[in-house]
Parts: C-alpha cells; sequence; structure tokens
C-alpha cells in the first residue's frame, strides 16, 4: 500500500458501502415488514441484488482491462479494483445477509419460513 493507492482504495470502499447500504436498507424494510428474513433476503436478491451484482460485474469487467496496460501502476490499481469491486458485491450479497441472520435470529416459537407462492418458482408439467 503506497500513498498513491489510498484514493483509489477509498473509491474502492466507497463503492462497497453503497452496495451494504442499498442491501441493507431493502433488507431491513422487508424485515419491519413483518417477513421473515428468508423471505425478505430473497425478495432483496431479486431486486437489489441483481443491481450490486450486476454493477459490480460491470465495473469488475471494466477495470479488468486495465490489466493490459503497459504502465505497471495501472495494472496494479486494475488488480487493486477488480479485487475490491468483486469483494464488495460478494459481502454485500452474501456477507450482509449472514450477518443480519446472525443478528435478528428467529424469534421462540417462529416457524420456520417458507416461501410465499406468489415468489416461489413456477412448477412445470411433467
Amino acid at each position: 500500500m503506497k500513498v498513491a493507492t489510498l484514493p483509489v482504495l477509498a473509491l474502492a470502499v466507497g463503492i462497497g458501502v453503497d452496495y451494504g447500504i442499498y442491501v441493507y436498507g431493502v433488507l431491513m424494510s422487508g424485515l419491519k415488514e413483518g417477513k421473515s428474513l428468508r423471505v425478505a433476503y430473497f425478495e432483496t436478491l431479486r431486486g437489489t441484488g441483481k443491481a450490486v451484482i450486476f454493477t459490480g460485474i460491470t465495473l469488475a469487467a471494466s477495470v479488468s482491462t486495465w490489466l493490459l496496460s503497459q504502465l505497471q501502476f495501472q495494472i496494479d490499481m486494475g488488480l487493486l479494483l477488480l479485487f475490491m469491486f468483486t469483494a464488495n458485491m460478494f459481502g454485500a450479497v452474501l456477507g450482509l445477509p449472514a450477518i443480519a441472520a446472525f443478528l435478528f435470529p428467529p424469534k421462540p416459537g417462529e416457524a420456520p419460513a417458507t416461501m410465499p407462492k406468489n415468489l416461489a418458482p413456477a412448477k412445470t408439467a411433467h
């Protein structure tokens, strides 16, 4: 880590915080509506999760082109941002809900969550 890499790292951390805020905000609004964590997480992934994954993949793909540069500094920054964008995406989509499951365990006597019929995948006739 050098002084020259700190602004780039700050950018990557800021984007990761945004991912977390988006996912956390939608997840918590689902929990406040009385939905179970499992259902709230599923609904979050269907909307905000898709946007976070799309953005993360797009940003990672764009900075991966920096790896083809002839400048070592640009290659280093490409690797740093590629790692940070990917790690932030997985952290927001997988890590944050895992932490929420730990912090918001099911209430005693609460039945296991089942998927609402309107959100469950359609059954195909065989």
